[in-house]
């Protein structure tokens, strides 16, 4: 009896597996791997050749014991495939050594593959060995890149220009952007005419300046590059964040409503007023003289629309030691809502909360005499982590 009801219960599950819609099988199988997609013809008859069908490729070469049997894999796929079918996605792991010529022969039969069939989301993660330049190629559909190069000794570098018309973002890291005989960089985003959302993180790049001009660029983000003299940073931006990124920042963008900028030192010239300020957060860990402490108040001459202000210590203590530079100005901020003051990411051991002069507390604070001015401790700090973690707990208890 016990057997028999086992029976019934399989041929239940069967049953149930065959009559799924196909959209919602891939849609299944759009959330595993390749390889375990195809694992799963053996479900049901209806499923045997339903992968064919999936618009989502995930090839990784951690799936396989050899690189040539990733290949022949890779290989096969491809080649039964349903041919009518578009991909959607493409996601691309290339975890393990290799040498040049397997790399491009992988690379470049993927993402010919890809790029005929209208891919529009692309991510490619590369390991540590696999150094090369990527061959030029053009997309009307790609509307996603992301390339990660897991090791910064051995990058991957990108092609002179790359047209993608349709592409509206794009994520570089660890990868060697290519340069021109005068060093320049940016020539790379020139033919992506819809480009809205660029972020390059622990890339390398040529001596020169890496200048960024787009007229839709909205979205920036720059961080950990220690390569490169001098940068300009000029687009039509909403949001910018820089964070350690070596050279001169020059920022001529009146349409910024977001800044973020953090680094050690303070390598930022704002060249021109920003109307339309919403949000700024600076950190600059060590500010240690008169010149910086000049450049801060030029800077912050030109921040005068923000509302919401976030700076450091270390900002507020310069301002205080070199106090002369704003006593006899008036505020410039007269739309600020609030100001808020952080500490040092490790707190010192003789005093953790230094008191703030009147004049500086004035200059941010008189021309709008509304906001709000708060001083953060590292016992604020970590009441809040407690806090959200909290929030955090408690919004998965109410999901279970």
């Amino acid at each position: 009896m016990d057997s028999g009801r086992g029976k019934i219960r399989m041929n239940v599950e069967g049953d149930r597996l065959s009559s799924l819609p196909d959209d919602l099988i891939l849609k299944i199988l759009s959330f595993i791997g390749t390889k375990q997609a195809i694992r799963t013809s053996v479900l049901s008859s209806r499923w045997r050749y339903i992968w064919t069908s999936t618009p989502c490729l995930d090839f990784s070469t951690r799936d396989f014991r050899t690189l040539d049997k990733f290949y022949k894999f890779v290989t096969g796929v491809l080649s039964s495939r349903k041919s009518q079918i578009d991909v959607s996605s493409l996601e691309l792991d290339l975890l393990r050594k290799a040498s040049q010529s397997f790399f491009k022969r992988s690379l470049n039969k993927i993402l010919n593959y890809a790029l005929s069939h209208n891919v529009q989301q692309l991510n490619i993660t590369c390991w540590k060995g696999c150094e090369s330049r990527l061959s030029r190629f053009s997309s009307q559909s790609l509307e996603h890149l992301t390339l990660i190069g897991l090791s910064y000794k051995h990058s991957i570098t990108t092609p002179p220009t790359w047209d993608m018309q349709a592409l509206t973002t794009l994520t570089l890291f660890g990868v060697t952007l290519y340069a021109d005989n005068t060093g320049e960089s940016a020539g790379l985003f020139s033919n992506c005419a819809n480009l809205k959302n660029l972020s390059l993180s622990f890339c390398k790049m040529g001596s020169g300046r890496f200048n960024i001009c787009h007229p839709r660029l909205c979205n920036l983000t720059l961080e950990r590059s220690n390569e490169g003299e001098k940068g300009d940073v000029a687009p039509q931006l909403k949001n910018l964040t820089i964070k350690y990124w070596t050279g001169i920042h020059l920022i001529s963008s009146p349409n910024l409503t977001s800044l973020q900028y953090e680094d050690y030192f303070f390598p930022l010239e704002v060249s021109a007023d920003l109307p339309h300020l919403e949000k700024v957060d600076i950190c600059i860990h060590h500010c240690n003289d008169r010149a910086d402490a000049h450049g801060i108040v030029c800077m912050l001459q030109k921040l005068h629309s923000v509302k919401f202000l976030t700076l450091n210590l270390e900002i507020i203590k310069i301002l205080c030691s070199y106090v002369e530079l704003i006593s006899h100005q008036p505020s410039p901020f007269a739309n600020l809502k609030s100001l808020e003051i952080y500490p040092k990411i490790h707190p010192d051991s003789e005093q953790t909360q230094p008191k703030v002069t009147t004049e500086v507390k004035n200059y941010f604070v008189d021309g709008s005499p509304g906001a709000t001015f708060t001083m953060f401790s590292h016992d604020d700090i970590r009441a809040m982590k407690k806090t959200k973690l909290a929030q955090n707990l408690l919004q998965l208890y109410r999901r279970c």
